[in-house]
């Protein structure tokens, strides 16, 4: 576990920003594995993936979208800094999305918080997880945004030990 978490988390990029193509890690083989294709005409607006060392209430690492300009790649590892959480639930409970922005972007390096963020990138990160889920016929809700002081709380009680 790096000594500067929770204020940065390494972030392993599962599908990069833009892309319909759902990618998971596949522990047993270390690599990359194609999930499924989203059946919409949705595409993830950030690079997402996971914070390293971290489990959510769901039993995997916490979910993590990175806003950065140009898509990295699955497999990727990006350190971020945090700035807020989506608080979402599904069919198998607490499934929130953190966004952070990407240390190694000057275009984002001095976001501190979510709410700097144009009101209407925060609906559209939403309105896709909304979208996608429901198109797959899973049950999900939002409970909204979280700033980037609730954010840090969320992070420390997720972490874990490094293996």
């Amino acid at each position: 576990m790096d000594k500067d978490f929770p204020y940065i988390v390494r972030v392993v990029v599962e599908i990069p920003k833009g892309s319909r193509n759902k990618y998971e890690y596949d522990p047993d083989s270390g690599r990359m594995k194609l999930n499924r294709v989203l059946s919409s005409a949705v595409h993830y607006p950030a690079d997402y993936g996971f914070a390293e060392d971290t489990r959510a209430e769901d039993g995997d690492e916490v979910d993590v979208l990175v806003l950065i300009e140009e898509p990295t790649f699955p497999g990727c590892l990006v350190e971020a800094k945090p700035i807020g959480y989506l608080e979402m639930h599904d069919e198998k409970g607490g499934d929130n999305k953190v966004l952070a922005v990407p240390l190694s972007d000057p275009r984002w390096g001095d976001i501190k918080d979510l709410y700097e963020l144009p009101p209407s990138l925060l609906d559209e990160i939403e309105n896709f997880f909304l979208t996608y889920k429901r198109l797959e016929s899973k049950e999900v809700t939002s409970d909204g945004w979280y700033n980037s002081r609730k954010t840090l709380d969320y992070l420390n009680v997720s972490r874990c030990p490094s293996s």
